[in-house]
């Protein structure tokens, strides 16, 4: 697992929802990580879906993470430092900037689908109804997709397994760059984010692997040098009674409810361990990382799971 030389990873959250137990998960892996390889950790809040972002969500991400013990070392220390000195809206003409790039490297095509009319094609992928339209990039109500062929094989530097290919994903095709409002997709605004910052390790749920390579796609064609060195490590998920992820109206499993309930920090942890079917029950994010990694060495670090044990 050493293999790569790691300097900053990151958390971030979307104040689109209360923070759960799967939440608490990935934090703690990243800390967790973070420490054993002497890495610093980022709070970057992504907050540029400003339809969907809500004050007592944001307050509930510092309160969260204080309650939880989870630490960080970069980014803002409260909603007032995050809303003076860190919100992505501050960034906006970093985005821009990279948007001109793209438009002026012929990297996208203008889109004027309706939500409807994709619903009909009954399929999670876009047809390419519009590559052929060649609709103005700047015309009123279009989105801009991504131009770019399936067959073409991704590299990523797995923590786990190290180097590895992947086929782009093909639910993905043609994904949104820029929104019809002019704001950037999370695609794009994250993967800036993360090369402005430097950060070089990123963990984050086996749901957001398409995510990555979508990234790395477009950090190879931004040039962004620093993203394509990125270390990725993917975790699996806490799900719920109905086998599915842990959503942000997760309610009974959201750490606000739980702390309305009168839970301890420690409860909370040992909670999650029993979510996991962790042999041993833990108490705080350092245990539960060093538990996890403990009992899941043979199939998430298989090339290390004796130094692991």
């Amino acid at each position: 697992m050493n293999q790569f030389m790691v300097s900053k990873t990151r958390i971030a959250p979307t104040p689109s929802g209360f923070l759960h137990l799967g939440n608490i998960f990935s934090f703690s892996l990243t800390a967790g990580l973070a420490n054993e390889l002497g890495a610093s950790i980022l709070l970057r809040i992504d907050d540029l879906d400003t339809t969907r972002v809500r004050t007592a969500y944001l307050e509930d991400i510092f309160e969260t993470l204080h309650f939880m013990g989870i630490p960080w070392d970069e980014g803002p220390l409260n909603t007032v430092d995050f809303n003076e000195n860190w919100t992505q809206l501050k960034r906006l003409s970093v985005y821009e900037e990279n948007l001109k790039i793209i438009e002026e490297s012929d990297l996208v095509f203008a889109c004027n689908c309706s939500r409807k009319v994709l619903n009909e094609t009954n399929t999670f992928i876009y047809p390419g109804t519009c590559i052929k339209k060649n609709l103005p990039l700047d015309a009123p109500g279009v989105c801009w997709r991504w131009k770019h062929k399936l067959s073409e094989e991704i590299k990523m530097n797995d923590l786990a397994t190290g180097e590895t290919l992947h086929m782009r994903p093909a639910l993905q095709h043609h994904f949104v760059v820029r929104k019809r409002d002019g704001i950037p997709s999370y695609q794009l605004a994250s993967v800036l984010d993360d090369s402005l910052f430097n950060v070089n390790m990123i963990v984050r749920g086996a749901d957001l692997c398409e995510s990555t390579l979508i990234q790395l796609q477009i950090a190879q064609k931004l040039q962004l040098k620093t993203f394509d060195k990125t270390v990725f490590f993917h975790h699996p998920l806490i799900s719920d009674e109905n086998g599915q992820k842990l959503s942000k109206s997760a309610g009974s499993t959201s750490i606000s409810y739980l702390r309305k309930e009168g839970l301890k920090s420690e409860t909370i942890f040992e909670l999650i361990s029993a979510e996991l079917h962790l042999k041993t029950k833990v108490k705080n994010w350092y245990d539960l990382y060093q538990q996890w990694k403990k009992e899941n060495s043979p199939l998430f670090f298989p090339n290390n799971s004796k130094k692991s044990n």
